[in-house]
């Protein structure tokens, strides 16, 4: 008999009704804390809280550049930003390598006001369509041959919220394998991690001992030609016995606890239902910053869901990216727009 579940309407249509005006008040107060670099010559640019917002917000609207203006403006008009920018601007600015590690950030201290509400994780991978086209010629068959390009994106969120707590996207094909002991590691920083679910793609020794140096414990699967003793590539481990022999001998507990890692593909779903599952950026270093917001955008709508269902009113720790004291403004005729 299929499980079913209820949705509370009530307050979904509380959530969905206040969504896009406590978006822009949290997305804020996250970028509140980014500090101006500091510029020692050429033109002033525009202060970095104020790119990072109107990059954020312009694909939380899912719209195109020039169609966000309207939206841009009237989030000037309310003091959200400074300045509103061209859409040249934001094109621009979404191309700058510098964003991707402070996308990152941003991402991880989003998920920090539901630190007390998630224990469990799990992690998976999925990719974002591009528009852009990968040619070689083929010497076997002699023609030439196209392939669609995609953002390989990895992620590890929250089991009951499907809060994203750390990411990882390239604009090429990654292993799964490698990204798992960094997602992990970041998210032991600010979560208590008490279990980590994946799939077999992730059946490594050195993932569960990542899991194991956190506290925690990793529900992986094993792939058919895994064993529990030691062999002549490997040395005994006692880790990898222990969690060969739960899977083999007692799989109905194991897969209670593995099973938790369709989360990863709810969350995924979550954000490709809502900001779409392609990117309109053209180069590889915008396409991968344009799916980080897509994750921050996200996650600030998890935070919006739990403010209603689970009552919590979302902290930031803007200490992480210094303080809004530390922004030093601009005057209007300064700005590079």
């Amino acid at each position: 008999m299929a499980v079913t579940y209820t949705q509370d309407w009530p307050t979904y249509n509380e959530v969905q009704t206040h969504e896009q005006e406590r978006f822009v008040v949290l997305l804020r107060e996250l970028c509140d804390g980014i500090l101006q670099p500091a510029q020692t010559f050429g033109r002033p640019k525009l202060p970095l809280s104020d790119i990072v917002f109107t990059v954020a917000y312009k694909v939380y609207s899912t719209m195109s550049g020039r169609r966000f203006m309207s939206d841009c403006r009237e989030a000037a008009v309310k003091g959200l930003v400074t300045k509103s920018p061209s859409f040249t601007s934001i094109f621009r600015y979404l191309e700058n390598p510098e964003l991707t590690p402070l996308l990152k950030t941003l991402i991880e201290q989003s998920a920090s006001p539901l630190k007390a509400v998630e224990t469990d994780f799990a992690v998976d991978s999925s990719g974002f369509a591009t528009t852009t086209y990968a040619r070689w010629f083929d010497h076997k068959y002699g023609k030439e041959r196209t392939r669609q390009t995609w953002v390989k994106t990895h992620l590890i969120c929250g089991v009951r919220t499907h809060i994203v707590t750390s990411v990882e996207a390239t604009p090429y094909e990654s292993a799964d394998n490698l990204q798992f002991p960094s997602l992990v590691e970041k998210t032991a920083k600010t979560f208590t991690i008490n279990e980590v679910s994946a799939d077999k793609a992730y059946s490594d020794r050195r993932n569960l001992h990542a899991v194991q140096a956190v506290n925690g414990t990793a529900f992986i699967p094993f792939k058919v030609n895994s064993t529990g003793m030691g062999d002549h590539h490997h040395k005994f481990d006692s880790l990898w016995n222990h969690m060969w022999h739960l899977y083999n001998l007692n799989r109905e507990v194991f897969l209670q606890h593995y099973h938790k890692r369709s989360n990863a593909e709810t969350a995924f779903s979550m954000i490709k239902a809502k900001f779409g599952s392609s990117v309109r950026a053209k180069t590889p270093t915008a396409q991968v910053n344009e799916v980080l917001c897509k994750v921050l955008c996200h996650n600030i709508c998890v935070l919006i869901q739990s403010m209603y269902e689970l009552g919590i009113e979302p902290v930031f720790d803007i200490g992480t990216f210094g303080t809004k004291e530390a922004v030093v403004p601009k005057m209007a005729w300064e700005y590079d727009f």
